[in-house]
């Protein structure tokens, strides 16, 4: 069995005229040795074309660093989740920090009219490192903060697809032994609302775009 730790950047757009879309998506494979012990065995990264605003704006650029020319040449997202797919296999489960970007991906191929049967095997790993802490699940540990608890560096850039995953993996890898992994299929849960509260360092209550909201407010 394979264990797919991944992360999904979006589009950000001031208008509510459009839904976010994906603009790249990074993951990382491990998989168990007869021991049960874990290793990072792969990697995928792709960055994604957006089709219904193909201008990557500047909040866009300052909140996940992905630029045009990064996406201009990039694969749609159609042609993305194939090649994701093809790279992901038969058996796996889907991980990911938070249950945003399996809510993005449900969302996307919804609208698309793309099969959802791949989504499956999903487990939020931040919603079992909060439980595993006995941490109030209302206000969940950001991932930064989590891997300095855990005395792990936290590797690369904020918001960038691929050090996400990685550094996701990491917690993931740590907490395995520990972890109840759930068998679910997205094509047949009902189209959910994303309603997570996060704690800051000071326990102050925010949304998991609390440094998109303050750019905003620098932008107006």
């Amino acid at each position: 069995m394979k264990y797919i730790v991944f992360d999904l950047e979006f589009t950000v757009l001031r208008s509510q005229k459009h839904t976010a879309e994906t603009i790249e998506i990074g993951a990382i494979e491990l998989q168990s040795d007869e021991h049960g012990e874990l290793s990072m065995t792969d990697l995928y990264h792709t960055y994604v074309q957006p089709s219904r605003s193909p201008q990557i704006s500047k909040l866009t650029t300052e909140f996940t660093g992905v630029t045009q020319s990064d996406v201009d040449n990039a694969p749609l997202f159609k042609e993305a989740i194939e090649n994701f797919k093809a790279w992901l296999g038969e058996e796996y489960y889907l991980c990911s920090w938070g249950p945003d970007d399996k809510y993005q991906l449900v969302r996307e191929c919804r609208d698309k009219k793309m099969d959802l049967g791949w989504i499956r095997n999903y487990n939020d790993i931040q919603l079992s490192y909060t439980r595993l802490n006995g941490a109030d699940i209302g206000q969940r540990m950001g991932l930064k903060k989590s891997l300095k608890a855990e005395n792990l560096p936290f590797v690369g850039k904020q918001h960038n697809a691929l050090d996400d995953a990685f550094n996701t993996a990491k917690l993931f890898k740590r907490y395995f032994p520990k972890l109840i992994l759930e068998r679910n299929n997205a094509a047949e849960e009902s189209l959910f609302e994303t309603k997570i509260v996060y704690s800051t360092d000071n326990e102050v209550k925010y949304t998991p775009f609390l440094e998109l909201a303050h750019l905003l407010k620098i932008a107006q």
